[in-house]
């Protein structure tokens, strides 16, 4: 088992993200600012909630459709796992696809470290690598680490939190990284709105502390001075945007301060967190024939609010 740290652009530091983020109008904190090993664990948690449809609805449709999807990547040998977490939904795979070459991609490397000794001792026969990286900005340095043709595995739905530019360039990128391969992905499907915010909004408040956990995470990287008792979590489908929106709203006046800054929030002052873009299969087919993807196919749950797509990278 290998693991290593790449840095995705030497000359952008994660401090000229955040300020930027706060001194926009309106003002924002990246998605990727989740996920440090307690956020990681919360998203974890998240997955297992009854409100939280996707994963348990994906899960089913790899279930249900596996042998169909395992024939679109025949002789594909090597599964690049972005935004891994706890690599359960790559491992699924491991059999159905028949992998001798797994490497997990996550912004917190912590995590996966903590990860893939245990995964690497269950599937000796694999050769598992671990890389930590926000690609969420480049997948050029992982060309590297790529074992030649490759299937690109995005699950989750987590392309939601690219914006509709971002997904260009991200799947753009992913061509390139799958060597000839293919891209198998997850995504979240326009449905229902009730159905939708309470998947970002459960009773438990799991979502709530994911989302303010994100204060802790820049306090303590960014030396800033957030006080979490000072926020709370808000989240709401924007129809005409077609995306689930997340946010902090201030309880009260205060003033938060970083390294080499400051912001006042009034009460009731909005700070964006995420936002989670739902598609409808035909526009998101329709993009990947668009960016030079080939033999794109589509499968659903049969109440159609989750899809994974597989496609070929030639």
């Amino acid at each position: 088992m290998q693991l290593q740290q790449l840095e995705a652009n030497p000359n952008r530091s994660a401090m000229a993200d955040f300020e930027k983020g706060l001194l926009d109008d309106p003002p924002h904190i990246e998605f990727k600012f989740f996920y440090d090993k307690l956020g990681s664990h919360l998203f974890s948690a998240i997955t297992e909630l009854p409100e939280y449809y996707p994963t348990r609805t994906e899960v089913d449709i790899f279930s249900l459709h596996s042998e169909k999807i395992a024939q679109e990547f025949k002789g594909l040998e090597s599964l690049i796992d972005l935004g891994a977490g706890n690599c359960a939904k790559a491992e699924g795979l491991f059999s159905v696809l028949a992998i001798a070459h797994y490497t997990a991609v996550d912004v917190s490397i912590d995590y996966l470290t903590e990860t893939l000794g245990h995964l690497q001792a269950r599937h000796p026969q694999i050769q598992v690598n671990g890389v930590g990286l926000d690609f969420s900005e480049t997948l050029l340095p992982l060309k590297k680490c790529v074992q030649g043709p490759s299937i690109v595995f995005y699950p989750g739905s987590s392309i939601g939190n690219f914006s509709p530019a971002e997904t260009r360039r991200f799947l753009t990128q992913v061509r390139a990284l799958a060597c000839g391969g293919g891209l198998l992905i997850g995504v979240d499907l326009v449905k229902d709105k009730a159905v939708l915010e309470l998947a970002y909004d459960d009773p438990l408040g799991v979502t709530a502390a994911f989302n303010l956990n994100m204060l802790r995470h820049v306090n303590r990287s960014m030396g800033a001075n957030f006080d979490v008792s000072d926020w709370s979590h808000l989240s709401f489908y924007n129809e005409q945007e077609s995306r689930i929106e997340m946010h902090l709203r201030a309880k009260r006046e205060v003033i938060v301060k970083w390294q080499t800054g400051s912001r006042m929030f009034l009460e009731g002052d909005l700070l964006h967190t995420e936002n989670s873009y739902k598609w409808t299969i035909p526009a998101f087919s329709s993009l990947l024939g668009e960016l030079g993807y080939s033999q794109v196919k589509a499968w659903t749950d049969p109440k159609h609010q989750f899809a994974v797509f597989s496609a070929h990278a030639i």
